[in-house]
C-alpha cells in the first residue's frame, strides 16, 4: 500500500498550524517613527544628527559673538548690516531650535521633518549672509544644510498607522 503524499505516518507528532492561538503576537508591532515604535533610521538619523551638531556648533557661535566682538573681523561696508551682536542673538535661537527640531527627528516625529527641511533653508540663507564674517566656515554649514535638506526630502515615509 502506498502512502498519500497528504497525510502523516502514524506516531508522528504534529505541529500545532500557524493560526494557533499560541503562535500570534499579541498584538502588531507599531510601525517605526510612530508613538510606541522604534527610533528613526537610515537618511533620518544622518538628518538628526547633523541638526543636532549644527544647531549646538550655533549656539556656540552665537554666543562667542556676543561675548567678544574680537572672534569675528570687522568688515567694512556690507550691504546687510547687522552688528555682530545681532548676528550672535540670531545663531543663539536658531541654534536651540534645531537642537529640539534635531531631537524631534531623532524621535521619528512627522511635523520635526517638515520643520527641518524649513529650518535647514533658513540656516542656509543665514550662513550665506554671514559669508564675509567666516567665509570657510559659513560654506561648511551650508553645506551641511544642504545634506540635512536632502536626507530629510529623501527619506521613505513611515506606513499609515493602522487603527484597530
Amino acid at each position: 500500500m502506498t502512502q498519500q503524499p497528504h497525510t502523516t505516518p502514524p506516531g508522528t507528532p504534529t505541529t500545532p498550524p500557524v493560526w494557533d492561538q499560541g503562535h500570534q503576537q499579541a498584538e502588531p508591532a507599531p510601525p517605526p517613527g510612530r508613538p510606541g515604535g522604534e527610533w528613526a533610521t537610515g537618511g533620518l538619523v544622518f538628518a538628526g544628527v547633523l541638526m543636532l551638531v549644527n544647531g549646538v556648533l550655533a549656539i556656540l557661535q552665537g554666543i562667542s559673538a556676543l561675548a567678544a566682538d574680537d572672534v569675528y573681523d570687522r568688515i567694512g561696508d556690507y550691504i546687510y548690516k547687522i552688528s555682530l551682536t545681532g548676528w550672535g542673538w540670531i545663531m543663539l535661537v536658531l541654534g536651540a531650535v534645531l537642537v529640539g527640531v534635531g531631537y524631534g527627528v531623532l524621535k521619528g516625529a512627522w511635523w520635526a521633518r517638515m520643520t527641518g527641511i524649513f529650518l535647514a533653508s533658513a540656516a542656509m540663507v543665514l550662513h550665506f549672509l554671514f559669508l564675509p564674517y567666516s567665509p570657510v566656515w559659513s560654506g561648511i554649514m551650508i553645506a551641511v544644510d544642504f545634506f540635512v535638506i536632502w536626507a530629510l526630502a529623501t527619506a521613505p515615509e513611515a506606513p499609515p498607522r493602522r487603527t484597530a
